[in-house]
């Protein structure tokens, strides 16, 4: 899981935009993704670049097997559904 709280209209929608091609939007600012080793480096050295250290925060939390089978939601679910990767 990926939360973020940007500053600045055009960095948030960098992140936005970045964090929309690897996962699930599931609130305002939070992504579900599901990213194996290589790629959540990826990830993370791309939303760097849009971070304003003295503004900005982006958290990643990685969420065991058991934490993903117990997500409960209520209302409009698009979680994903892919069991072979982990969730960050």
């Amino acid at each position: 899981m990926i939360a973020y709280d940007i500053g600045h209209d055009k960095r948030r929608k960098a992140v936005h935009d970045t964090l929309q091609s690897y996962g699930i939007r599931v609130q305002y600012s939070v992504f579900e993704c599901r990213l194996d080793h290589n790629t959540l480096q990826q990830l993370r050295q791309q939303l760097v670049t849009n971070l304003d250290a003295n503004e900005d925060s982006i958290r990643c939390y990685p969420l065991c097997a058991w934490c993903q089978q117990n997500i409960t939601s209520q209302g409009i679910d698009d979680a994903l559904d892919d069991t072979e990767r982990y969730l960050v």
